[in-house]
């Protein structure tokens, strides 16, 4: 097929030796250099006058956390190095507060899947779960618990679900009974911008209502790593506290912020076209019909394509076609329910916003012959 020639490299095992020698991918942003992002960083720290930091402490640092909090609508918001540690500092000072260690939130939470158990194991706090795995979830499912609930976390969009959204409606009514019942409400928007787009709302209109929200440096945006709490003053100085009492006070917070803050407004800006491409995409997908979408319409920049065969039969396929073509078509392949089937992931960014339909289609059907 033109377009796609053979590779000569013979059978690589490690997948990111696979994915860096290929030329096309479909998931997420064009992969960049270390040294086309470092000169980029210098050229943005001469224009802006940036100077080192030292544990935090520079203009250049606090005033990216200030935009970060007037953007969502919180007073104060503050630097944090991982987004596992802001949640789960987030929760426990949350669930503290309310006099009550349980925490509500949905099965598929980041904190259930990929946290590695830390709230259980350092005793955090205490979990209840919430609604059905597999759509998003509401007033009636918190309503369920006759426990006191300290807190209760809510990820917006939520992403092992495909990137489900609840209606606004729904959404406006648990802020409310959270709000009623004392219920400390945190977002996880690691993917907050996407969301937004989702909505058509600003991102202070989503926050409005959570007590407090976590959003991502690197998802998203594409810094190298790095989180972001915002919430009142007085949570907020007491997060910060507790970052440092975790080993989050890092020397150096400012390379993690450049390599946000310097491509943050141009990423916010082109959310609602990443959006646009996912549900062009999905519709592309959908010509096949071997293959299956969730969400059927992409409800933000993200979506899961499900395919009869095993999570095994998928990733030999994956690696595949990026050792004979050069294609890299996704990440993990996750089983699903049906032991015949399996997903995987495609996050809408720079990569399938460049790549023209008819590429698409074409990778689409390299796949399914090889399924």
């Amino acid at each position: 097929m033109q377009g796609f020639p053979l590779r000569p490299e013979s059978a690589l095992s490690n997948p990111l030796e696979l994915r860096q020698r290929c030329h096309t991918f479909l998931s997420g942003d064009l992969p960049s250099t270390p040294a086309r992002d470092f000169a980029a960083m210098a050229r943005w720290c001469e224009s802006h006058g940036v100077a080192h930091d030292v544990y935090g402490q520079d203009q250049a640092v606090q005033a990216f956390e200030e935009k970060i909090a007037a953007l969502l609508g919180y007073e104060k918001a503050v630097f944090c190095i991982t987004g596992t540690m802001a949640q789960v500092v987030a929760l426990r000072l949350a669930a503290e507060s309310r006099g009550s260690r349980s925490v509500a939130l949905h099965p598929s939470a980041h904190v259930l899947v990929h946290e590695r158990s830390n709230y259980q194991l350092l005793d955090h706090f205490k979990v209840l779960q919430v609604g059905d795995p597999f759509r998003t979830w509401g007033t009636d499912d918190l309503k369920a618990w006759p426990d006191r609930i300290g807190a209760a976390l809510y990820e917006l969009p939520m992403r092992e679900i495909g990137g489900q959204l609840p209606a606004w409606e729904a959404l406006d009514e648990l802020k409310a009974y959270c709000h009623a019942q004392d219920i400390h409400l945190h977002m996880d928007g690691a993917r907050l911008w996407e969301a937004a787009a989702g909505y058509g709302k600003t991102p202070s209109e989503v926050a409005q209502g959570f007590d407090s929200t976590y959003v991502s440096l690197y998802k998203g945006i594409g810094g190298f790593a790095g989180a972001v709490l915002a919430g009142s003053a007085d949570f907020i100085a007491r997060a910060d506290m507790w970052i440092k009492r975790f080993g989050g006070n890092v020397a150096r917070v400012s390379p993690y912020v450049i390599s946000a803050a310097m491509r943050f407004d141009e990423r916010l800006a082109r959310m609602p076209a990443y959006l646009r491409r996912a549900r062009e995409a999905a519709r592309i997908v959908g010509e096949f019909p071997a293959l299956r979408v969730n969400p059927a319409a992409p409800q933000v920049n993200m979506f899961h394509v499900y395919c009869p065969a095993s999570r095994e039969r998928v990733t030999a396929i994956r690696n595949a076609l990026a050792e004979e073509h050069g294609i890299w078509l996704c990440g993990a392949a996750r089983q699903a329910p049906l032991a015949d089937q399996s997903s995987f992931e495609w996050y809408v960014g720079e990569a399938l916003l460049q790549m023209p339909d008819d590429r698409l289609r074409d990778v689409l059907k390299l796949f399914v012959e090889k399924l």
